[in-house]
């Protein structure tokens, strides 16, 4: 016997097709019929409700992001603000602050060295003021008319007070 083949002019990239859209015309059937029901309804509505929750919490989370880049002092503490547009041309001045802080505190710290400095020579002149009060007053105590007689009479001399009121010799 002899096998006749029969010609099919269908391809088989054809039939796949065919599949397909009947797969897809079922799926569209049976959502139709869902939605009918209103079984899509509440899914739909879910989605809806889940996707509103997820877009505002989206949103808070960029009005936070924005308002905390915005923010000077966070952009000054994360270092941003060096890489934020338009502020390169700001650097020279920023290194001319930086070095201003700089040579203040050099400034502060020599002023209280010189200070301190000068608190400890004061109080050494005062020390010093103190001792030369006391010493004029033991050589006072010493060169009186009345120590020096004490001081001769110890020794064994007397002293003779003149008579006659001394006289001054001019050149």
């Amino acid at each position: 016997m002899k096998h006749d083949h029969e010609f099919d002019p269908v391809t088989p990239e054809e039939l796949a097709e065919r599949e397909r859209e009947a797969d897809l015309a079922r799926k569209i059937r049976r959502e139709v019929l869902r939605v009918q029901r209103g079984e899509a309804d509440e899914e739909i509505r879910a989605d809806e409700e889940r996707e509103a929750a997820e877009r505002a919490e989206e949103e808070a989370r960029e009005r936070l992001e924005r308002r905390r880049r915005s923010s000077a002092l966070w952009q000054l503490v994360s270092g941003t603000i060096l890489v934020r547009e338009g502020s390169s041309e700001y650097y020279r001045y920023l290194i001319c602050i930086a070095a201003m802080f700089f040579l203040s505190i050099v400034v502060m710290f020599t002023s209280l060295h010189l200070d301190m400095r000068y608190s400890r020579l004061e109080r050494d002149v005062q020390l010093l003021r103190e001792r030369s009060i006391r010493l004029e007053e033991q050589r006072y105590r010493r060169t009186t008319h009345s120590a020096v007689v004490e001081r001769l009479r110890e020794r064994g001399i007397d002293l003779c007070d003149p008579i006659a009121p001394s006289e001054i010799i001019e050149d």
